[in-house]
């Protein structure tokens, strides 16, 4: 049984930081890109960033380039977003996800966890 079980959210101040994480069993985590995709109130669905199997290349969202980082830790099946600089923009609901494609894009997700940037 796939698992992804995201942790780390909470509430920040704008220009704070926040490390989120995923923990993930049930597949061999290393054979798969790796994405985190986020839901704010009242839209869709967001992508944010992806990772491929050994961390070698990454890519993000135009939104968040620059001020987020995603890892992963293959040792431990663990997927890593660090956040810094948040704005009030970033609050959301953040999922991680198991690549797919072609047909679905996502095949597996998270929980998911609120990250929500106020003063």
């Amino acid at each position: 049984e796939v698992q992804l079980v995201e942790s780390g959210g909470g509430l920040v101040q704008p220009g704070g930081s926040l490390r989120l994480s995923c923990a993930t069993s049930g597949f061999t985590f290393d054979d798969y890109v790796m994405s985190w995709v986020r839901q704010a109130p009242g839209k869709g669905l967001e992508w944010v960033s992806s990772i491929t199997w050994n961390g070698g290349t990454t890519d993000y969202a135009d939104s968040v380039k620059g001020r987020f980082t995603v890892s992963r830790d293959n040792a431990k099946n663990t997927l890593i977003l660090q956040m810094n600089s948040l704005k009030p923009e970033d609050t959301a609901v953040y999922y991680c996800a198991k690549d797919g494609r072609p047909e679905p894009y996502y095949d597996s997700w998270g929980q998911g966890t609120q990250v929500t940037v106020s003063s």
